[in-house]
């Protein structure tokens, strides 16, 4: 399970928990959650600073997923892997358990991730092959 599908079980777990006491806060924000900072319009800011802020459950799991384009920035595998190393500690310490399950995923798949700092390689050049083959067919 990746990032933004743990932040949208969070947030439904929340609204559901809020709903029950009367609070409907995150009514109509399950794409406020899944997106980033600067791609929520400005019309929507006010709705979106309820999502980060308060200290709700939603806010901290958007947090947690929002930092995580970072460790795709660096150069070096050391630095990325002490990235790494600080941001699964965060997210499996956040008792979030969709945020955990994410980052557990994650650590999983370390040595395939350790291999793209090293050599910066994806699959991308051929999934955009097979994708063009499938057109074709």
């Amino acid at each position: 399970m990746h990032e933004p599908v743990a932040v949208d079980q969070v947030r439904r777990q929340e609204h559901k928990r809020l709903k029950a006491r009367g609070d409907e806060r995150l009514k109509g924000t399950k794409h406020l959650g899944l997106a980033n900072e600067e791609n929520v319009p400005k019309w929507r800011h006010a709705e979106f600073e309820v999502v980060e802020g308060e200290n709700q459950k939603t806010g901290r799991a958007w947090a947690i997923k929002e930092s995580l384009p970072q460790f795709w920035t660096y150069h070096y595998p050391q630095r990325a892997a002490d990235y790494f190393r600080r941001w699964y500690f965060w997210a499996t310490h956040s008792r979030l358990s969709a945020v955990v399950s994410a980052a557990k995923t994650l650590h999983a798949h370390w040595p395939n991730i350790v291999t793209y700092f090293r050599y910066r390689l994806t699959n991308a050049t051929a999934e955009g092959l097979n994708s063009k083959i499938q057109t074709v067919k």
